[in-house]
This record gives structure tokens, sequence and C-alpha cells, in this order.
């Protein structure tokens, strides 16, 4: 499956042609391999991307390995919002699962365009918002929902999810062992 940048655009929030137009101009499109590190913990990032076709993972480091926190898949932004927001390094590592086609953008660029024209200052409120409603989601889910109850909403979600990803990752984003996963898996077959 493949998005183009102007149905990406737009799930965000519709743009005036020109709005658009002044956007699209200052992305461009990358090929990036599986591993692929987009954004590194500790490192301001200075791109946003929009994910044409691929899947990607943000996860942090612990003492016992890595957490994954979230997964991206076509149409999805991939950005470290702190460093985004604020300028300052980011916690996370995302990295390419699959190889995928992004679309890229400098943040600078995306600041200016903030300051000049209002259609595109919505657009990036809407954005923002978007991703904060995310975390919201993913906060709640994690103090309010079983892990069995995680792993049906991601089906329902994403089903592709578990053919595109390595169950390690997937157990580590419900916050669940493998063997937890499995069970739950037999439980529910």
């Amino acid at each position: 499956m493949f998005m183009e940048i102007d149905e990406i655009l737009e799930r965000i929030h519709p743009l005036p042609t020109g709005s658009r137009e002044a956007l699209k101009a200052h992305i461009s499109e990358v090929r990036c391999l599986k591993g692929h590190s987009l954004i590194q913990a500790g490192r301001v990032g200075k791109t946003l991307y929009f994910i044409r076709s691929g899947i990607v993972r943000a996860y942090s480091d612990t003492d016992g390995g890595d957490v994954t926190f979230w997964f991206g898949k076509e149409g999805d932004v991939v950005i470290s919002m702190k460093s985004f927001v604020s300028g300052q390094p980011g916690y996370e590592h995302i990295e390419t699962m699959e190889a995928s086609d992004l679309y890229q953008m400098k943040s600078q660029h995306l600041e200016s365009l903030f300051a000049t024209d209002i259609h595109l200052a919505n657009w990036g409120r809407k954005l923002i918002g978007r991703e904060l409603i995310k975390t919201e989601e993913r906060l709640i889910s994690m103090q309010f929902k079983t892990a069995q109850e995680r792993y049906l909403d991601l089906l329902s979600a994403t089903p592709d999810l578990l053919q595109r990803v390595p169950l390690c990752h997937i157990a580590s984003f419900l916050g669940i062992t493998q063997v937890s996963l499995s069970r739950i898996r037999s439980e529910i077959r």
C-alpha cells in the first residue's frame, strides 16, 4: 500500500491549494532500508517524516533491552515531538521495520511556514493535537486495559501489523513478555 503526500496532508487537516503547494515545496522523498535509524534518542530531531509505505517503530532503551511504545505505518507522521516543540533532544529511537518509502521535511522549514501562513499554522496545530490524542489514548490503554484488551485493540486497529512486525516488538508494545503474548493469542484462537 502506498499513500501519496496529498492524501496524508489532507488526513491531518484540509489545506487550500496554495498552502498545500507551499508545504509540498519543502518535502522530498527518501527510501530507507529495513533497520534504518530515522531519529536517535539524545539528539534533537530536525526532520519529520510522513510514511508513504512501510512500518516504523519508536522505542526507548532500558536496562532490560528496548521497549517499543509506538508503531507507525502508511499515512502516519514520524516526529520527535519533544524536539519539534521545545528544540530539546528527544528520548526515543525511531527505526524502519521494513524497507520504507518516506516523505521528509526539515522542521525549520515547517516552522517558517507556520509563521507566514495561517492555514499551515492551523494545520500544524491539528497535527500536534492528533499526536497528543494518540499519546493520551496509549497512556489510558496501558493504565486501564488488560493485556488481552490491548492486544484485541491492536488487532482491530492494525490487523496487518502481526504479519509485518516481529512478535517480540508486539509484546514489548503491549507491555508483556512473548510468553504472555503467545498465551493470549492461543486463548483467542
